[in-house]
């Protein structure tokens, strides 16, 4: 699914801009509850490239870093990803909109980027969607430990 946005309408949130003058290439928004989710998102951020890109952890951001006409529930419940022109796009394209940010996985990009192979990558993700609340914490439970995740308070943001 893509949505076109209006790029006017709020930019980098200021509390995610990239740690260089350079605007953000994307915006991703991101399920930090989900303990793989996390994990996987903690993996891209290390990768070359990775600077570029504005990293939001949906569960724990302000309602006004979330993209806009969406809200935290509608963000949490599937990937998203804003391109720098506004364009909000989810799933398994959200994540070939990461891949070509990131060298090391532009051969991905570009494979994923096909119409066959998108429409199993999406497949295999709403397979996913539906067993991810397995991995979810229980409601009312602790906060998970940031020692797990990839990542420190700090650099939630980048």
């Amino acid at each position: 699914m893509i949505t076109r946005l209006d790029p006017t309408a709020g930019g980098v949130p200021t509390e995610c801009a990239a740690p260089t003058a350079r605007a953000a290439a994307c915006t991703v928004y991101f399920d930090g509850e989900c303990p793989i989710c996390r994990r996987e998102i903690a993996h891209y951020r290390r990768q070359r490239g990775a600077d570029t890109i504005a990293w939001i952890d949906a569960s724990r951001c302000e309602e006004a870093a979330l993209p806009p006409g969406l809200d935290r529930t509608a963000v949490m419940r599937r990937f998203h990803v804003r391109e720098e022109d506004g364009t909000l796009v989810t799933g398994a394209a959200a994540f070939v909109t990461i891949w070509r940010r990131l060298p090391g996985f532009a051969w991905l990009a570009r494979v994923a980027s096909t119409r066959p192979a998108l429409a199993i990558l999406e497949a295999g993700y709403a397979v996913f969607l539906r067993a991810r609340p397995l991995w979810r914490p229980a409601a009312g439970s602790s906060r998970r430990s940031r020692a797990d995740s990839g990542y420190d308070d700090a650099s939630i943001h980048h």
